[in-house]
């Protein structure tokens, strides 16, 4: 061996681990630290499917000689040892919707060691979250039964949201869209009474996207004026890739007139796959 070979400063020697760590259930929270070192391959390993297209990370550009994304593992490489105060963050969706909807990872390089795999787990809800969930779902469920009354038809003359006048429909003027986010709009149409206004349109999900769930919806008018929205609602859990579902809209006659000229937004409940409808008139 030569002597500028043997002065050239060599990596120091790290023990490799393999570890489990827990999201946070609170996304207010910082997320579990990720060791990582130059020349040394680390995996995130998840315990559900997540968004490739979706996924952030700080520095891949310049920060990292490898970085490999699968539906559950996503494999990095840094090039260079992180400084002693650096943090690099990885952000990831997961495609099902549960809660955390996200993982927000930090990278760092520690002296001594390196992480070689990481498994990310979700926190299960504890027995007192999942008690107050069920608490409030049994009051939003009591309301709706003493709003409701006496169900069918009857119970929408009673309600008075059928009278007299009936229920006015016709084909949404809404234009068709090209497809936006992997969603696309079909067509729809618009249901009047005397109480209450309704927008129902069909979804498409195109081939190859990841399950759509609905999440909220925004109406608003040509100035920008938002419209309030009381219901969405959708005939399916969710749309699978390729599959077609009716989305429903419901909101104040008043504030929906016959001549309102109005944009519909839908989003997903992760808040990123959204589509918008221009021109939705009755």
């Amino acid at each position: 061996m030569s002597a500028t070979a043997a002065a050239q400063p060599q990596p120091p020697a790290r023990e490799r681990q393999e570890r489990r760590v827990t999201l946070p259930s609170n996304p207010e929270e910082p997320g579990p630290e990720v060791r990582v070192a130059a020349g040394i391959a680390t995996y995130l390993r998840f315990d559900m499917p997540v968004d490739k297209a979706a996924v952030e990370m700080e520095g891949r550009p310049v920060r990292f000689k490898w970085v490999e994304m699968g539906d559950t593992l996503i494999g990095l490489e840094p090039s260079v040892d992180l400084g002693a105060e650096e943090k690099l963050v990885v952000r990831v969706r997961y495609r099902d919707g549960a809660s955390p909807a996200r993982a927000t990872l930090t990278l760092v390089t520690r002296p001594g060691v390196v992480d070689k795999e990481v498994e990310v787990v979700r926190r299960p809800r504890t027995l007192e979250a999942l008690e107050a969930a069920l608490v409030e779902k049994e009051a939003e469920l009591a309301a709706l039964k003493a709003q409701c009354g006496v169900g069918g038809h009857a119970g929408l003359v009673f309600s008075g949201q059928l009278d007299v006048d009936g229920v006015r429909a016709r084909r949404l003027e809404g234009e068709r869209t090209t497809p936006q986010n992997g969603l696309e709009y079909m067509g729809g149409e618009a249901y009047r009474a005397a109480r209450w206004a309704l927008a129902v349109v069909r979804v498409r999900n195109l081939p190859g996207q990841p399950p759509w769930v609905p999440g909220t919806a925004r109406l608003a008018r040509e100035d920008g004026t938002s419209v309030k929205v009381l219901s969405m609602a959708m005939d399916k859990a969710q749309l699978a890739p390729g599959e077609e579902g009716l989305v429903a809209v419901e909101t104040e006659a008043h504030l929906w007139k016959a001549k309102d000229v109005l944009r519909l937004e839908l989003v997903d409940k992760s808040g990123h796959r959204h589509l918008s409808i221009p021109n939705v008139k009755q």
